[in-house]
Formats: structure tokens, sequence, C-alpha cells
């Protein structure tokens, strides 16, 4: 174990700013994680573990590969995300999926949704109920921000999240279903077969994109109280794909 006493020692502005940027992130193919919990999570889901950073000895075995790096509590405050910093950070791979076959199983696909927490939770939600893969458009909040990340509370490294093109979409005769508020419009969800189909859940405020609109083949919406006009994209995505389950 290294120690590091400087707050601008090399290392630790690496970690600043993963922490920081998706450009970087995505550059380095590299993202940041914190907490002893999420650090064992990563260990049993075998994903690449770069490097981590700790106040004190880790209180599990780590690969022979990962380095490790002893802080103070100092430097650990300056290069947390967090309000109240653990006493943990750590790097992990971003992993990398093969495209899955759309016309098989259930997919989500998030359109322009803006909130990592909720991209985080969605993730959470589809390991949770075997969802084949989360899709997402290039505007989408990244999953692989140090939020997306807790939020997901370890899916993130082991559910096939990948990002996706509109066009490729078009190209292909792929079973495509919206979702959208409008109950008297749409059809309910519980009066739709959602097994071999790509589910769209759109942007909080705009919701579906009209390019993607129109190759969906049918909308449809969650039966909602009268006096209630919508649900969180998180929520909603978890009734969804639990509903996907149903035989």
């Amino acid at each position: 174990m290294k120690k590091i006493t400087s707050r601008r020692n090399i290392k630790c502005l690496h970690v600043k700013n993963l922490g920081k940027s998706k450009e970087y992130r995505n550059e380095h193919g590299e993202f940041l994680c914190d907490g002893n919990k999420m650090l064992a999570e990563a260990i049993k889901s075998k994903i690449s573990i770069v490097s981590v950073f700790t106040t004190s000895k880790p209180d599990t075995s780590l690969p022979e590969e990962t380095e490790v790096y002893l802080i103070d509590e100092s430097i650990m405050d300056s290069l947390s995300t967090l309000k109240d910093s653990q006493d943990i950070l750590f790097i992990c791979k971003i992993p990398v999926f093969k495209k899955p076959d759309y016309k098989k199983g259930t997919h989500i696909l998030l359109d322009k949704v803006q909130d990592p927490g909720n991209v985080g939770t969605i993730i959470r939600s589809a390991y949770a109920f075997g969802i084949d893969s989360v899709l997402l458009t290039e505007d989408c909040a990244d999953p692989y921000s140090p939020k997306a990340v807790r939020a997901s509370m370890g899916a993130v490294f082991r559910q096939k999240t990948v990002y996706i093109n509109p066009d490729e979409l078009s190209r292909n005769n792929y079973r495509i279903i919206g979702t959208a508020n409008n109950k008297n419009k749409y059809k309910t969800l519980q009066n739709t077969v959602l097994k071999d189909s790509i589910i769209i859940l759109g942007n909080e405020g705009q919701g579906i994109s009209d390019k993607l609109s129109a190759l969906c083949e049918e909308m449809i919406t969650i039966p909602l109280s009268s006096d209630c006009e919508s649900l969180n994209v998180a929520a909603a995505a978890t009734i969804i794909m639990w509903e996907s389950k149903k035989e």
C-alpha cells in the first residue's frame, strides 16, 4: 500500500476528474465509486478494479493487480463527490457489453433521461427484474457518474447497459413500445404484451422525442389516480419492468 500526502498528486487529480467529467471518464474508460459496500459489490461482480484510495486498510480482499493508496481524511474530503465523504474511493474500468439481440427479450430504452439518479435507479431495477438490456440515447445522463453509480447500488457493474443510435432502430423491424401519460388515448400497461420488445421511456419533462415516437407500433400508459399527472420516470420504469415479467 502506497501513501499519498498531497492532493495535487497526479493520482488525486485523476480521481477528481473522473468524479466531474463524463468526457474524461469516456476518454480513460474508467469511473469512480465510493464506500466499502460498493467495493464489495464490485469484487463480487468481478469488474476490473484499477485502484483504491483509503484512509485505512480495506476490510476486504482485493485483486492482486489493484493498486492501493493510503490518504488522510483531508485528502479524502477533497476527492469525494459526497458532502460527507466515506473512508474509501475506488476506480473501476467501464464495462464493455456486446449489443443485444433487440428482437428477443425485454429491453428498456431511455430517451434523454437527464437525472443521473433516475438512470442509476432504472439500472438497479432492470438488474433486479432480469431485463436483457438498458439502452441509452447519447443525451442521457451518464450511467457511470458518481450519482448514477450510487443509485444503482452496484447493478451498474453487472447490468448490460449500451448506448444506441436511434437510426439503427429505424433500419430494422423491431417491436418498439412507447410510454406516455394520456390515459384516455393510449392502451393501459396491463393490456399489453411486453415480452420481446424495446420499451421507451422519455425525458422527465418532454417525454419521448418525435423521432423515437414515430418508431413506436403502440403507446402504453400506467393507470393513475384522476388527480395525479404523472410518475417519476424511475418509478414508472420499475412498474413496467415488473409487469413485463408477469406471465
